[in-house]
């Protein structure tokens, strides 16, 4: 017999257990299209922004003084493979995310993107020059600006020409290597399997960045401060930051 019949004799219908969130390849499947519009759009956010410090790179601009960088050595191996060690400590926890939740990870990609056309436009108004110019690249100097422009939106010109390091050297406001891998730090933080990942290639990159001069301090500190602000105005900090369903909608602030 079912219990608790309404006045009208009727059972109330049987309860049904709370919905999973979507993760791993049912997740895939169920917001394959979200999550490639989100990937689009961060690619067409790195695409501006890439123009916009292409655009910089023609500007004169002078070498300041730095107090935390005058007394960190330059190591030559880590400012060669500065790119290539990012993509290694980056992708596999953004391939973690991406599994273990995909609706996060579509957030992630539109937060991305938003701080990407954020550094873009800081670059074309801080206007600085390289922070060490006796290891600088030859920067983008007589090159066609669109044929450097098509190299440097293509991963293998970046990661394995080196396309990046050679034609940009003034692309300093705010650090990308900070804010990117920060910025990944924020969304997997509630999740301890990828949080520790997450913070010790975040740590690695920020030093790398130093130790290759690749950047001035204050292209470091800023990237903390403008990702955290984006981050904020998007998931809201820190009331509900922990407690976040991965059934949000994909278009909510999170507050």
């Amino acid at each position: 017999m079912n219990p608790d019949p309404d006045a009208a004799g009727r059972s109330p219908p049987p309860a049904h257990p709370a919905q999973e969130p979507e993760r791993g390849l049912s997740g895939l499947r169920a917001l394959w299209r979200a999550i490639l519009l989100a990937l689009a759009l961060r690619y067409a956010a790195y695409a501006v922004m890439t123009a916009l410090a292409i655009w910089n790179e023609r500007r004169p601009a002078p070498t300041l003084p730095d107090a935390v960088l005058a007394y960190v050595p330059y190591v030559p191996w880590i400012a060669n493979g500065n790119y290539v060690l990012w993509l290694c400590l980056y992708l596999p926890v953004a391939a973690g995310l991406l599994w273990d939740a995909p609706r996060r990870f579509v957030r992630y990609m539109v937060t991305g993107a938003l701080v990407s056309l954020a550094r873009g436009l800081t670059i074309a108004m801080t206007g600085l020059g390289v922070p060490d110019p006796a290891v600088a690249g030859p920067g983008l100097g007589g090159h066609d600006a669109a044929a450097a422009f098509v190299q440097l939106v293509s991963p293998w010109h970046v990661f394995a020409k080196g396309s990046m390091q050679a034609y940009l050297t003034k692309d300093l406001f705010f650090s990308g290597h900070t804010a990117t891998t920060f910025l990944l730090l924020l969304y997997v933080w509630d999740r301890p399997r990828l949080r520790w990942i997450a913070l010790a290639g975040h740590v690695g990159v920020v030093a790398s960045v130093f130790l290759a001069h690749l950047h001035y301090t204050i292209d470091v500190a800023g990237a903390y401060a403008v990702t955290f602000t984006v981050f904020a105005l998007r998931e809201g900090w820190p009331a509900g930051y922990f407690v976040k369903s991965e059934t949000t909608p994909v278009v909510s602030t999170g507050r």
